[in-house]
């Protein structure tokens, strides 16, 4: 039976500023557009944390039936280390996705109903990332998808409940987020690169190895925060975002230096705080400059 602290880890919190850095930037840039509405913003931040929490249980469960957790060094998988049964986390995971889905529906009803596609969609690629019968998680789609549902989907989306409107600026402020939430997960399956190998995990990671992965990471940081600049001649509050930039130093540090395991961990940790940091500051610049 896992304790209630091993139930907390195994929803991995390190990977929530994904989550929640795309809401407050699509919040600044609804708040720039003139039309921040703080219902909305709070319902859609709700939605994407217990999406985040959804998808880490789902591939906790997922990854576990395939026995590609058996042996790794990152956080704990409740169900590859034998700590709660399969069905338990599935369970968890189902739970996380129906509220997500009722904050999604009010959501839907004080915006527009376009939103229950979107939400349908997100849902299907969270559950899809490593589960069903084609996961695109083994086949070297994973950033693509977080860059789109992460970046693009949660950033434009949420400006869209409060605004009613597809936004430029939202777009452009979604590219930074997007490219951090990339980085995410690109350290953490630098992290896992040798172990996915072994068990047939095909990850962007394992296709690139680990030299090209490491150099991979540290050019996402670099173009997030040159979009920065360049929405910041637009917008120049937005160049509050660079105030983040000295955050990227060490995690860049540790994976060009060829860190493994649990130096990658602190690493990834360390992008967390990066990605959160930049989209409060985004945020807040994008808000001042309506």
């Amino acid at each position: 039976m896992a304790t209630p602290a091993q139930w907390v880890a195994g929803a991995r919190p390190r990977t929530l500023p994904a989550a929640l850095a795309p809401v407050l930037v699509g919040t600044g840039a609804a708040a720039a557009l003139d039309g921040f509405r703080l219902v909305p913003a709070l319902l859609a931040l709700l939605v994407a944390l217990a999406l985040q929490v959804a998808v880490n249980y789902a591939n906790d469960f997922s990854d576990g039936k395939r026995g590609t957790d058996a042996d790794r060094v990152g956080p704990m998988r409740l169900v590859g280390s034998g700590a709660a049964p399969a069905r338990q986390v599935l369970t968890a995971a189902l739970l996380s996705f129906a509220v997500a889905a009722g904050a999604g529906l009010a959501l839907a009803a004080l915006s527009s109903w376009w939103l229950v596609a979107v939400g349908a969609v997100c849902i299907a690629a969270a559950w899809t990332y490593t589960g069903g019968p084609l996961p695109y998680g083994y086949r070297a789609l994973g950033e693509v998808f977080v860059f789109v549902f992460f970046g693009l989907v949660a950033v434009a989306g949420t400006t869209f409940a409060q605004t009613g409107r597809v936004e430029g600026l939202a777009l452009a402020a979604a590219v930074p987020v997007g490219l951090l939430s990339v980085a995410l997960l690109v350290v953490n399956n630098l992290r896992d690169v040798e172990g996915d190998a072994q068990v047939g995990k095909r990850t962007l990671a394992v296709l690139l190895g680990a030299t090209r992965t490491r150099l991979f990471y540290v050019g996402l940081l670099a173009v997030a925060f040159a979009v920065v600049v360049a929405i910041g001649v637009v917008r120049p509050w937005a160049l509050l975002a660079l105030a983040a930039a000295p955050l990227a130093v060490p995690p860049s540090r540790v994976v060009l230096s060829g860190g493994r395991g649990p130096a990658l961990i602190a690493a990834l940790q360390a992008t967390g705080l990066l990605t959160l940091a930049t989209g409060v500051l985004l945020a807040a610049g994008l808000a001042l400059s309506g």
